[in-house]
């Protein structure tokens, strides 16, 4: 009964292969000879084994390594366009032949079936098919390192057109639908064959014009948006129609589609290969630098962009978003969808699971395609301005973009933000976990679309959005390799908070359940307020890029504030002092606005929100000598008073007593230890006691001296456009308001001549040193009226109050006086806010890019490493050392920029 089996099995399933493989990098037939003969036939048996020998991606990444591939390269370079080109042509065959893709029945007796018929020659194309895209996916990289700006070998091997006569339109076509390899076969015709037919036709017809054919790139994105969409590939069989095997169908329900095609983790690894091999291509502009980015767009991407058939664009467009917004929910009833489902939700997931969750994979890597796709703006994918301030793409452009821009259904904007909200839910639930290394990060994707983000702002979930986001930044703040998904994220939500619909929803408290350790009591405003401060004072200046974007999302705001807790109004007045602290005003030429914005800020709680915010108004009042100080400010007594302070820290302390004084409150920039700074953020995170109103020179004295605690500096400016401007509008004053300004500014004026250049030259960081002319033309600028008007009217009424109640119940009477006083005689009328909008510039475009593909880089790293061991231009590589106590963060960290900026420096504008 054996007589009919083989005497030597074949190993489709890599059961017996083992030997062949690990001979494949040393023995002379394997990968060594791709660089040690030269001009290796097309037709040569030496190809196949590329396409039989490995069974999974993971073989072909360990036994091929871009050393091979570069050697062959420099060694051969001929031998290395024959295997692009043979693979591309298998690939494009396997889709037009009748046996692909093979049948994927997994019962036992399929299996020993398809084991006993290998030794008969049976051939499985699924697994052909495979080893081409992993093929492709481990020599592209390394081809476009080499190439760099100069891809004279990409355009000879893969975008190259041949030219064939407009008569052989129709067989040309025929031939190119069954099988596109047989057009790569006809370049194999030797010169004088060639020659020949060509003279034969042109002495027939001379005038007969000539047609291009596509180019190898060309057919290559066809094949591949064909197996996107394969049945019995990456499509279930059911709905495979006849014999036609490509269906251009959404994968899952969501935008544009209300069903689902069920489940199958092979159709989800395959579609994972396929946008893997998609992604490697839309790869090519990191091989490029920053500052060419926009002059040197990929032709990759630019043609997937732009010349994919609409219905192509459609499809891809909707199963990728559908995918990644579908991932916070499960609707997959069997045991291997369930058991995907738990796994994507437990600690440690990504870690027990790594590469062994189908779903996982191919969702990560949808996003990632999805990010990369509406993302790229290069040479001729350019938004087009089509009215004056509105930018917005176009078909010709970015496909993608203009599509997902033209999405108008209310149902499909819930889709779209219950997805996001869902997916950030669990990274929230996953923030709770005690053991470190629990939690996996995630990628930030661009807002595009105006009627998007409006629905977002009218929607009940926006708080939750924000509450989020917020909590996010605040975990990976600490996280040098995460601070450019943590500028992103302060762009975010800049861009939000200069909506109206924002500020009117900041009274709503924060319903989602956020870490018990970011979770302040209050409404969001509250937690706005709390969370930016904890951004700026336990950095210790790491993000002082932020400080901007985060102050100017305060200052929208601002208008809306209502019944501040405390604990928002005291950090309010502690970045203050802070940001007005000498140490650091001087230091950078950037600082003061910083200041602005913080005044600005307490100008439209004033202006807007008196009463609303009793307890901010006593702060104010109680930091009133902060104020008065600043208004007569000069260089000279800045100085003075850090000199005083420097003084101070060498001296002993006389006694624990003395030496607590003035310790609440650290410069933003503070170089202690930051985890003293976070313990005392800590310490006074549950406290409710305001400073009381000051009366003595003793006491006043005490609270400059706590109002000037610093320690050392940033150095980085961010001086963004429109400085020029406040926040929109210069209220009319009284006229007792403008005797106040003339005063504040002859005093300010009064500076001392001999001011020690030396000194100011000390306290100025990367070569900037301070001056007086400089000091007078922002501190003059500074809105200072509104809360100086606020002082001398309120302050003796405050002080006569507190002198004549009990000290005991003073702060609830004094708050009580507050919350009914008026000044409409005394303030000026509140104008309508406008709010500044972060503006997106070349420079921060570029920011992004890196940003985006320096995030994909690192997933790429692990299990795979796709990119490893290329040069990558477009950012800097910072590898980290392995320590054994963190299990996920061993891996690279990338510091995204332009020109080989890290990721701590700024887009030099923004809005």
């Amino acid at each position: 009964m054996f007589a009919k089996l083989p005497q030597r099995f074949t190993a489709p399933f890599g059961i017996l292969g083992d030997e062949a493989k690990l001979a494949f990098p040393s023995q002379p037939g394997g990968i060594a000879k791709l660089a040690s003969t030269r001009h290796i036939p097309e037709k040569d048996e030496y190809w196949q084994q590329y396409f039989i020998l490995f069974d999974s991606a993971s073989d072909v990444f360990s036994l091929i390594t871009p050393h091979h591939i570069r050697r062959a390269l420099l060694d051969a370079p001929e031998n290395i366009a024959t295997l692009i080109r043979v693979v591309i042509a298998r690939l494009c065959s396997l889709v037009t032949d009748h046996t692909f893709p093979s049948s994927s029945n997994g019962s036992v007796t399929a299996f020993a079936s398809s084991f006993i018929s290998s030794g008969l020659s049976h051939r499985n194309t699924t697994k052909e098919a495979l080893n081409c895209l992993r093929i492709l996916q481990r020599v592209l990289p390394v081809v476009f390192e080499t190439s760099s700006e100069s891809n004279d070998f990409e355009l000879e091997v893969l975008w190259k057109k041949e030219e064939i006569d407009a008569d052989d339109d129709n067989n040309g076509n025929q031939e190119d639908a069954a099988g596109p390899q047989f057009v790569i076969e006809d370049e194999d015709e030797s010169e004088g064959e060639r020659d020949d037919n060509s003279h034969m036709k042109n002495t027939q017809s001379p005038q007969k014009p000539k047609q291009k054919l596509p180019s190898l790139a060309e057919k290559l994105f066809r094949t591949i948006m064909d197996l996107l969409f394969c049945c019995g590939f990456t499509l279930p069989t059911s709905i495979q129609v006849d014999h036609h095997k490509i269906n251009y169908v959404i994968w899952e329900r969501g935008v544009g589609s209300a069903t689902d095609l069920g489940p199958g983790n092979t159709y989800d690894s395959n579609r994972t290969e396929v946008l893997r091999l998609l992604l490697v291509l839309l790869s090519r502009q990191i091989y490029m630098p920053a500052g060419s980015l926009f002059t040197h767009p990929s032709l990759y991407s630019l043609y997937l962009v732009q010349k994919i058939p609409r219905r192509d664009v459609l499809t891809l467009l909707c199963s990728l978003l559908n995918t990644t917004m579908n991932s916070s929910t499960s609707h997959d009833t069997s045991i291997s969808g369930m058991a995907g489902s738990v796994a994507g939700k437990i600690p440690y997931n990504h870690l027990v699971f790594k590469g062994g969750d189908p779903k996982s994979t191919l969702v990560s890597t949808c996003f990632q395609v999805l990010c990369v796709l509406l993302d790229f703006q290069s040479g001729t994918a350019r938004d087009t301005m089509t009215s004056p301030g509105e930018v917005v793409p176009t078909t010709r452009t970015n496909a993608f973009r203009y599509f997902l821009m033209k999405l108008h259904r209310s149902q499909d904007f819930d889709f779209i933000l219950d997805g996001v909200v869902g997916i950030l839910e669990q990274q929230a639930a996953s923030m709770n976990n005690l053991l470190p290394g629990a939690r996996k990060s995630v990628l930030y994707v661009n807002e595009n679309g105006l009627k998007f983000r409006s629905h977002v702002l009218q929607s009940p979930k926006l708080m939750d959005l924000v509450g989020y986001l917020l909590c996010f930044a605040l975990e990976i703040k600490d996280k040098p390799q995460q601070h450019g998904l943590c500028r992103a994220l302060s762009y975010i939500i800049q861009t939000l908070s200069a909506e109206p619909n924002f500020g009117l929803q900041l009274s709503k408290p924060v319903k989602p359940q956020l870490p018990s350790k970011w979770n302040a009591l209050g409404t969001a405003g509250d937690f706005m307020i709390n969370a930016i401060y904890a951004i700026v004072a336990t950095t210790s200046g790491a993000l002082n890029s932020l400080y901007p974007a985060l102050l100017i999302a305060l200052t929208n705001c601002a208008p809306y504030f209502k019944d501040l807790t405390v604990i928002a109004s005291t950090r309010l007045i502690q970045l203050f002092k802070s940001f007005s602290n000498p140490l650091f005003l001087l230091a950078d030429e950037g600082h003061p606005r910083l200041l602005f914005f913080m005044l600005e800020v307490f100008n439209s709680i004033i202006l807007h929100h008196l009463t609303d915010n009793a307890n901010l108004i006593y702060g104010l009042l109680s930091s009133h000598k902060l104020f008065e100080d600043l208004g007569t400010f000069t260089l000279a007594r800045g100085l003075r008073e850090i000199k005083r302070i420097q003084q101070t820290k060498e001296e002993p302390p006389h006694n624990s007593d003395s030496n607590s004084k003035g310790k609440a409150v650290r410069g933003p920039d503070d170089d202690s230890d930051p985890g003293a700074e976070k313990a005392r953020l800590l310490e006074t995170e549950n406290g409710s006691a305001l400073p009381e109103i000051e009366l003595s020179q003793e006491s006043t004295a005490d609270m400059e001296e706590q109002g000037k605690d610093g320690g050392s500096v940033v150095t980085q400016s961010f001086m963004s456009p429109g400085f020029e401007t406040s926040s929109g509008f210069t209220p009319a004053l009284s006229e007792k308001a403008r005797g106040k300004m003339k005063e504040r500014r002859s005093s300010s004026l009064d500076a001392d001549v001999g001011i020690d250049r030396v000194a100011a030259a000390s306290v100025g960081r990367n070569g900037f040193v301070p001056t007086q002319e400089w000091v007078t033309s922002w501190q003059q600028g500074l809105p200072l009226d509104i809360v100086m008007l606020l002082i001398s009217e309120l302050l003796p009424q405050v002080q006569e109050l507190h002198s004549t109640r009990n000290k005991a119940n003073s702060p609830s009477i004094i708050v009580e006086f507050l919350s009914n006083v008026t000044l409409k005689n005394v303030l000026p009328e509140p104008l309508t806010p406008l709010p500044r909008r972060f503006m997106w510039s070349d420079a921060s475009i570029v920011w992004l890019t890196s940003l985006i593909w320096g995030e994909i880089y690192v997933r790429g790293t692990s299990p795979l490493g796709v990119w490893n061991g290329t040069n990558v231009k477009l950012f800097y590589i910072k590898h980290s050392p392995i320590q054994p106590r963190q299990i996920t963060e061993t891996v690279t960290n990338v510091m995204g920029g332009f020109l080989r900026r890290n990721t701590s420096d700024p887009p030099p504008s923004h809005g």
